[in-house]
């Protein structure tokens, strides 16, 4: 009998998964029928990375021993019962790091060369002759040394900023960041940031991790950067930091409730750039989701070692 994978979409079907249906029985499922779907299935792919209903069904997954998401991060998957049992979760780790790289250059850019005013302007019709910043020598902190902070401090270095990280553990010569700083310590280092660029995973350690102590402690000026999860950063006080002039940007692309609410503060904020959780979607983002899935199921139903395979207690790959 051949082994049964269950692709749980929201209408959105992957392509390009020909070679694991030659080999597995694929069963199409949405949120609302994943329960009768994945009862005496092997393994599971969320195509739909944002949905809840693993949990709701997982009275019904008792055969299920894979579970893979089209996504780098996975805190929308994780709960208590799924991180306690034997069941491997891989992720989509690799599809992300350079676009999300590329983005996060822009922004900063974007800043640094006033962009912003100059549309407004020239929407106006105004010749306004202004200075702008330069990039070189700016220091960048990046909150998540992980892939995709990675690949973000390596374009950040190749354009001349000076860059460092914040992960679990402090250390020195670090061969992308140079010196990496402690999460726990990140109020007393800070003061060193231009920018702050968040890309940490969602975890109970990095919840609500930039605060209105660690906004306090930046120096005036700074800016702020989001491309990890909303949940990282307390826009409340973000938004006071903002109001008062002393953090003086803000490019938001993850926010605590998705879609932001039009009723919102932040969409009427200056110097705010908002973005609707866009910055790892480059142009074929979703077919090499489904090339990183289909090579995960070849080595899964050959009995072979899986990427990306996530510490579930950890909420990312080591």
């Amino acid at each position: 009998m051949a082994p049964v994978l269950v692709v749980l979409h929201a209408g959105d079907l992957p392509d390009g998964l020909e070679s694991v249906a030659e080999v597995a029985d694929v069963r199409y499922a949405t949120a609302d029928t994943l329960a009768d779907a994945v009862d005496g299935a092997d393994a599971l792919l969320l195509w739909d990375f944002f949905s809840p209903a693993v949990e709701s069904a997982w009275p019904r997954c008792g055969s299920l021993k894979w579970i893979h998401i089209a996504a780098a991060g996975v805190d929308s998957l994780m709960f208590d019962e799924l991180v306690e049992s034997d069941v491997v979760v891989t992720n989509s780790r690799g599809v992300f790091d350079r676009p999300i790289a590329e983005f996060v250059l822009a922004q900063i850019l974007a800043f640094a060369k006033d962009s912003e005013r100059s549309r407004a302007l020239q929407h106006s019709k105004i010749w306004q002759h202004r200075e702008t910043e330069r990039i070189d020598g700016a220091h960048a902190m990046i909150v998540g040394t992980g892939a995709i902070g990675r690949a973000i401090a390596n374009l950040l270095n190749a354009v001349g900023m000076s860059v460092s990280g914040v992960g679990r553990t402090a250390r020195e010569g670090d061969r992308d960041f140079g010196a990496v700083y402690a999460s726990d310590d990140l109020v007393d280092e800070v003061v060193r940031a231009d920018y702050l660029v968040l890309v940490a995973p969602l975890t109970e350690q990095t919840k609500g991790l930039v605060d209105d102590s660690v906004l306090a402690a930046m120096r005036p000026g700074a800016r702020v950067i989001n491309v990890g999860r909303g949940e990282l950063l307390d826009t409340e006080a973000l938004l006071k930091h903002l109001g008062s002039g002393h953090i003086t940007g803000a490019a938001l692309d993850v926010f605590e409730t998705e879609p932001l609410s039009a009723d919102h503060p932040l969409w009427a904020t200056e110097n705010v750039i908002l973005t609707p959780h866009m910055s790892g979607d480059a142009s074929g983002w979703k077919e090499r989701l489904a090339e990183v899935f289909a090579d995960n199921a070849r080595r899964y139903f050959r009995g072979e070692p899986l990427l990306n395979v996530v510490d579930k207690k950890l909420g990312f790959v080591v």
